[in-house]
């Protein structure tokens, strides 16, 4: 087992320089960062492979930084600034923030990271031609990754009969999401219990529901919303001793058991490359929207040692990285 340092972004703008003027000949490109939550590694990714791509912050890049802590009408304020400051280009990083952009711009390029399914909800028309100023790296290639996903938390806990499913109801591309959930649950031979959760309050309540109903594990299905309270859920999960699964690390570096998902430092390093054509003149509409193609399993060894569990040799074997 290998445990792999990571670079986590420190403090608030501070660590990303503001500089002025837009993009002219000779002068440094500016481009919009905008996120509902706060800085993640996954963020400095992007940033290292701009750096190897000659996109050199302080030189010839400024980056204007907005993260809106989880507020939503912060979120198109910040959107709507962006504007204002004619950015060269706007990083949405998912799917909240893409649609904010997008309502603020029908012309400035915006590359979005992680969003899920960009076309159902509007964000392009087709994968292959985005016919817009939008496109990027999509946050999965398809809603059956949650059958994957309820395998592994049932090698996990393999006596488990009954799985809660976590979930934002408002989050459009989730629907998708739980539907495969739901398809796969009776093969499987588990039951399991919807929890809607679209508001912050709504957590402890759930988990409640989850020790009421005696599930014997726990799926996070993974949007914005969900991310931004990564931490409290992994708490809370820690509270009740309930195994849970995530939909990808940032999960499992915030305390949660395992997670399974896209490589997000795959994909932020895939998404600078949009940025660098479309900084070099390429219109987003001729660039095709990608999906992930490097998926990982992470298992925080420590959470499982806390919750009592012995973990299959197998699964460890079969993990892309084992935090202990």
């Amino acid at each position: 087992m290998k445990r792999r340092d990571f670079i986590t972004l420190l403090g608030g703008a501070a660590a990303w320089p503001v500089a002025a003027g837009a993009q002219q000949p000779g002068k440094a490109a500016r481009i919009g960062y905008l996120a509902i939550r706060a800085p993640m590694s996954a963020d400095e990714a992007l940033l290292q492979a701009l750096r190897e791509l000659n996109w050199i912050e302080g030189r010839n890049i400024v980056i204007e930084r907005r993260f809106s802590a989880g507020n939503f009408d912060r979120l198109r304020e910040f959107a709507a600034e962006l504007v204002r400051l004619k950015v060269d280009a706007i990083v949405a990083v998912a799917s909240a923030s893409t649609q904010a952009a997008k309502d603020a711009t029908a012309s400035i390029p915006i590359c979005f990271v992680n969003a899920g399914d960009p076309v159902g909800q509007g964000f392009v028309m087709s994968l292959a031609r985005p016919g817009g100023n939008v496109t990027g790296v999509s946050f999965d290639a398809s809603p059956d990754i949650t059958a994957k996903q309820l395998q592994l938390i049932l090698e996990t806990v393999p006596k488990a009969s009954r799985v809660a499913v976590l979930w934002n109801p408002t989050s459009p591309f989730l629907r998708s999401y739980w539907s495969v959930a739901q398809a796969a649950a009776p093969a499987l031979g588990v039951v399991l219990q919807s929890l809607e959760v679209q508001d912050a309050s709504q957590y402890e309540t759930a988990f409640k529901a989850i020790g009421r109903d005696r599930a014997d594990a726990l799926v996070v299905l993974s949007d914005s919303f969900a991310t931004f309270h990564r931490a409290r859920i992994a708490e809370l999960a820690a509270e009740h001793r309930l195994p849970v699964l995530y939909g990808h690390r940032q999960y499992v570096e915030a305390g949660g058991l395992m997670s399974y998902g896209p490589s997000l430092f795959d994909v932020y390093r895939r998404a600078a490359a949009y940025v660098d054509k479309i900084l070099k003149g390429t219109r987003p509409a001729d660039l095709p929207v990608e999906q992930p193609t490097k998926y990982e399993l992470v298992i925080n060894l420590k959470t499982a040692k806390a919750l009592g569990l012995e973990l299959p040799p197998t699964l460890l074997a079969r993990a892309d990285e084992v935090i202990e």
